[in-house]
């Protein structure tokens, strides 16, 4: 059994905590928080486990096999650092890292210490999202055309990182578990019109190989909540609706065939087909189930982390060239 402990018990960290005390691999062992609020509500959900009101007392603890963090990003790095070189194996949410040196350097200090790094990106582990990846890597979609996702609801306004940093992450990962293509460079538009500094909508493009773009559009002050991707290929596209109870993903037998004639150069030849929809069965587990369980399976069995330190650097990379775009208005940022 692996010996986990926990810090941060905010946001994200009770749903840790919750799949972590369920699964049968685990045993959620310790509990750290600044906040004694918290503290006392993580020890009513879960009372074996040890209540640590500082990072001191959390790392005395020899027992832990693992941490798993879950705290504001400004805190990812040291806490990870200090996890790994004290030997534990780490899950971290994400965005992994504020820089991508530092992503980088914890990618090496886990190589070094011979421990797993998972970078907690849920959405990887949803059967939907599973389910896409099978259906593109059949070639059922064609050609792959373009990519469009939308992000957005009414808040929550975080006070350390602006909505990409908040919300882009999720379709980055996607993004980058899904299309086979090379980013190449990245711009964003966006401006902090309530006059606090931090950025609440903001439209993310990435620029891949082969001439195709990727958008995605996050946003903390829309009126409505939509979680919506398009994937769009030269046989069939897909809708993938993650609000959606059931039928999550809808493959449409549409598309669009232009053709340009060496007589007719000027004029061009458009046909559309529209044919059937369905919505393929997709696996209904928790996927942050599926994730604690891939955690275990890393840890016990040698596993790779499906979405390790690399795929954390890859979303990285993203958003510190989405930030330095935004100071530049939208101004393309080559990707290293």
């Amino acid at each position: 059994m692996i010996n986990v402990g926990l810090i941060g018990y905010g946001y994200w960290g009770p749903n840790l905590a919750r799949n972590f005390s369920l699964n049968p691999d685990f045993k959620l062992a310790s509990i750290c928080d600044f906040s004694a609020d918290r503290l006392q509500k993580a020890g009513r959900f879960h009372p074996q486990a040890q209540l640590c009101g500082s990072v001191e007392e959390f790392f005395s603890n020899s027992r832990l096999d693992a941490v798993a963090i879950a705290t504001p990003v400004v805190a990812h790095f040291e806490l990870a650092k200090r996890a790994l070189e004290s030997g534990r194996h780490v899950w971290l949410e994400a965005p992994m890292t504020e820089t991508v040196a530092q992503a980088q350097d914890l990618i090496g200090l886990a190589q070094a210490k011979n421990k797993k790094l998972l970078v907690d990106q849920t959405l990887i582990y949803t059967g939907a999202v599973r389910k896409i990846k099978e259906l593109i890597d059949k070639g059922e979609l064609g050609e792959l055309v373009y990519y469009d996702s939308t992000r957005v609801n009414l808040g929550l306004f975080q006070q350390d990182v602006n909505v990409l940093w908040d919300l882009a992450p999720h379709d980055i990962s996607i993004m980058d578990y899904l299309l086979p293509f090379k980013k190449l460079a990245v711009s964003a538009t966006g401006s902090s019109y309530y006059g606090n500094g931090l950025v609440p909508k903001s439209v993310l493009t990435v620029y891949m190989s082969g001439g195709r773009v990727a958008h995605t559009n996050v946003s903390w002050v829309s009126p409505v909540k939509v979680r919506q991707t398009l994937i769009g290929g030269t046989s069939k596209m897909i809708l993938y609706d993650d609000t959606e109870p059931s039928e999550k993903i809808k493959v449409y037998d549409k598309g669009v065939e232009l053709n340009i004639g060496k007589e007719e150069v000027y004029h061009l030849k458009i046909q559309y087909r529209v044919g059937d929809m369905y919505s393929p069965k997709v696996e209904d587990r928790e996927a942050l189930a599926l994730e604690t369980q891939h955690f275990a399976d890393c840890i016990l069995r040698g596993e790779d982390p499906l979405t390790g330190g690399r795929a954390g650097l890859e979303v990285v990379k993203v958003l510190v060239a989405a930030e330095i775009s935004l100071k530049q208005q939208g101004a393309p940022v080559e990707l290293a």
